[in-house]
This record gives structure tokens, C-alpha cells and sequence, in this order.
């Protein structure tokens, strides 16, 4: 580079103004210093030369950041785990899996009446992760499989903390983990819990939860949602205002039928513990409902040779969970639902739906809905190892790929990476007629 400078700046020199040689130059030159030849340089080729040394730096700059970040993650995981992560993250990291990719394929989102959404920020979130890292470190139950992993564990604790109901219901508690969880937001309120399964019938096998001051609705004494008297209910722990009681479903129920019972009852706030994207599942969620033609990845193409199915093949390979368009379609190229179908009761009960029904239930469910909020992973793959969600089909996460240290600092990084492989878009509605 320093031999083209010189050799650009000596051709140059021996040029003057006219076109003619100028000998005088030509020997000026030789006794010119190198800063002085570089300054004359860049004042002939304006602010170009600086410019490129810029974008240089830069690239150079983020090449480390990336070099150093990928260094670090390498050595808190074994060979298995890194050979796959190198496979999605490749050196200059601009492979699958980093922040771009959050929402690649669209994020089904149900329109709320009147363009309300909810009262916490970003900021609000990364505070609350910090003080519940240390109470899910106290957890009875450290295995839940089949049960809340950490992110949903977060939310519903997050959720139920900032509304501070005067009674909190839950269908469907397995061993008692999300009744843990709720009785950790709000020491001193009390609880109804639902389950076909009393959580004591587990104590017998392992760790399991049950509360003192929660009425169970469970074993023999279970009642469906859907047929209990609430106004009985609610007048027995002193609830005089439905709109003070927060709901949480955890049953695996078709959510547009738990919708219309939590209306019914007139309970406003609901949240959903299973999610469901579209073509996934056991039971009709409010992200198949949602997914319209009319919003960001919406009106799924079955065109096998289409864009989105390449697309969709290529994330099958990095992503367990990744849904391809062999499962995302049916017969006659349906994709709403799970392949054309309202499934319900974990997927024993099955009901094909027109597409015209589908359009209906969603329009159904804006014209109830004043809040729609969809928890967003806590962090990124890259941080936590998951591979269960696609993140082509997910919002940005609360600690974004990169963020090492700041996972690190405040104990993420201690958990197995096992409690993080449970996220399936919990949501959080407030409704109302």
C-alpha cells in the first residue's frame, strides 16, 4: 500500500498544471517526508482515502467482537454443543440464529380494539429477570419435564407480580410448579387451582407443591373451567370484581373455548401458558387464530417450490422445532390450524375448520381484545443453547445474542440449558365484552 502511495504521489508530482513535465517538482518530491506526501495525497483525492480506512476499522472491529463472543461461549459448553453452534453461527456471525433472524418468517399478532398494549417496558423486564433468577433458584421441583421451563416460569411470575390481582386461578398445575410460582409474585393472595391430578399424587415419586392457602379443584373434587361456579367462587375468598382476578391456563384446551368461558364469568385477565404457532401443537391457539393474511408472514404459502418453503427447509436443519411445509399443510394446501384442524383437549378431539371459520374466529377475538402481549424468549440461542423454537417465528429476546456478560452476571449462565428449551409464546390478554 505504502510503495502504491508513493508511486501515485511521484507520477503525480511530474505533471504540472498544463500537462508539461516539470523537472522541479520531480526533484521536490524526492525530499518530501512521508506525512507530507500522504497529506498532499489525501488533499487530492478528497475524503475518500479516510473513508475507507474508516469502514476498514470497523470491520476489523466487528470481526473481534464476534471472534471474542463465539471464544467465550465455546468454553461453557461441551464439543457436542459448540459443533452445533458453530454450525449456526458462523465467524463473522452473520449466519442463522443471531439477532436478524428474530421474526424472519413473521410474528402472528392479534389486533387489539384500540391499539392498547401493556404497561411495562424492556427495561422493566431485564429488572424484573434479575430479581427472579435467585427465587427460580429455589424452586422445589428442579425437573419439571413436561412442565414450565424458565422463560415461562419468568412470565407468569413477571405478569402476575405487576397486576397484583386479589385472586389468581389456575387451570391445569401438574405437579405444582406454576402454583410455586404464583405463590412467589404474591405471598398473601390467595388461590384456586384446577387439575385433574391432585400435585400431592405426586409427592409419592418426587418433588412436587402444594399450597396452604390455595382451595383445589383436583382428583376426585375436579371441576373443567368451564363448569364452575364462579360467582360462588369469588364470593368465598371475598373477590367482589372479576377484573381483580387473573387467570391462568395451563390445560391444553382449545384457548378460543377458554376464551369465551373466562368472558362469561367476566374475567379480563388471561394468560396462556401454551401458545401454540401455527402448525404445531395439541389444541387451537391464539397464534393460529391470529395468523391472517393481513399481517407480516401471515396466508402461509403451501407452494412447495416457494420461497417460504426453501426457507422453511433450510431453518429445519439448525431448529428442532422449526416447522417445515410438509407439517405446516394439509390436503388441498389448508394451513390454518395444525393442517386445516381446530385441535383440542391435548389433541383427542379434532375438528376440521374452513378457512372462512378460521377468518371468523380471529375477527371474533379482536373485537374482545384490548390487550395482546407475547413474552419474549429471555434470551437469545446463541446464550442459552435451545434449539425447541424457531426464532424466525419469535420477537427480539429480553437479553439479545451477544450480551455474555450481562447473561453471565446475573446467573443465567448457571441453569442447565434444559430449562430454557420449553418457550412456546406464552401470551397475556386483557379482554373484555
Amino acid at each position: 500500500m505504502l510503495e502504491r502511495v508513493l508511486s501515485l504521489r511521484s507520477r503525480n508530482s511530474q505533471i504540472n498544471e498544463e500537462g508539461d513535465e516539470d523537472d522541479e517538482s520531480k526533484t521536490r518530491g524526492k525530499h518530501v517526508s512521508f506525512a507530507m506526501r500522504a497529506t498532499n495525497y489525501i488533499s487530492k483525492i478528497g475524503f475518500l482515502w479516510p473513508c475507507l480506512l474508516f469502514i476498514f476499522f470497523l470491520i476489523l472491529a466487528d470481526i473481534f467482537v464476534h471472534y471474542r463472543n463465539i471464544m467465550c461461549h465455546s468454553s461453557s459448553f461441551s464439543s457436542s454443543s459448540r459443533d452445533s453452534f458453530y454450525s449456526r453461527f458462523n465467524f463473522f456471525g452473520i449466519d442463522d440464529g443471531l439477532d436478524s433472524d428474530f421474526g424472519l418468517l413473521g410474528v402472528p399478532w392479534c389486533r387489539s380494539k384500540y391499539g392498547k398494549t401493556v404497561e411495562w417496558t424492556s427495561k422493566d423486564l431485564l429488572k424484573g429477570l434479575e430479581e427472579f433468577v435467585p427465587i427460580y433458584e429455589t424452586r422445589p421441583i428442579k425437573n419439571n419435564m413436561y412442565g414450565m421451563g424458565f422463560d415461562h416460569s419468568f412470565g407468569l411470575w413477571f405478569i402476575s407480580r405487576w397486576l397484583k390481582p386479589d385472586l389468581m386461578i389456575e387451570s391445569g398445575a401438574f405437579k405444582g410448579h406454576s402454583t410455586w410460582v404464583l405463590r412467589q409474585a404474591n405471598p398473601d393472595t390467595p388461590i384456586v387451582s384446577l387439575s385433574p391430578r391432585h400435585p400431592e399424587k405426586y409427592l409419592k415419586k418426587g418433588p412436587a407443591y402444594v399450597d396452604g392457602n390455595c382451595t383445589y379443584f383436583a382428583g376426585k373434587d375436579f371441576v373443567d373451567f368451564g363448569s364452575v361456579n364462579w360467582e360462588s367462587v369469588l364470593k368465598k375468598h371475598g373477590v367482589t370484581d372479576p377484573n381483580r382476578v387473573l387467570i391462568f391456563f395451563d390445560d391444553h384446551q382449545n384457548e378460543l373455548k377458554r376464551l369465551k368461558q373466562a368472558l362469561k364469568a367476566g374475567f379480563r385477565h388471561l394468560v396462556f401458558e401454551d401458545n401454540y404457532d401455527t402448525g404445531t401443537g395439541d389444541h387451537y391457539s391464539f397464534r393460529q387464530i391470529c395468523d391472517q393474511f393481513y399481517i407480516r408472514g401471515g396466508g402461509h404459502s403451501c407452494f412447495k417450490d416457494g420461497d417460504e418453503a426453501r426457507l422453511r427447509k433450510k431453518r429445519r436443519k439448525f431448529w428442532e422445532k422449526a416447522v417445515d411445509i410438509g407439517e405446516l399443510c394439509g390436503e388441498g394446501e389448508v394451513w390454518w390450524g395444525v393442517k386445516g384442524q381446530m385441535r383440542d383437549d391435548f389433541n383427542h378431539s379434532n375438528k376440521a375448520i374452513s378457512f372462512a371459520e378460521h377468518f371468523q374466529n380471529s375477527r371474533f377475538v379482536e373485537s374482545v381484545l384490548d390487550v395482546y402481549w407475547e413474552l419474549p424468549p429471555v434470551a437469545g440461542p446463541s446464550l442459552t443453547h435451545q434449539t425447541r423454537y424457531d426464532p424466525a417465528r419469535v420477537s427480539s429476546p429480553i437479553v439479545e445474542d451477544g450480551r455474555f456478560g450481562f447473561f453471565q452476571r446475573i446467573g443465567l449462565g448457571k441453569f442447565e440449558t434444559s430449562v430454557f428449551n420449553g418457550y412456546t409464546q406464552m401470551v397475556y390478554l386483557q379482554v373484555s365484552k
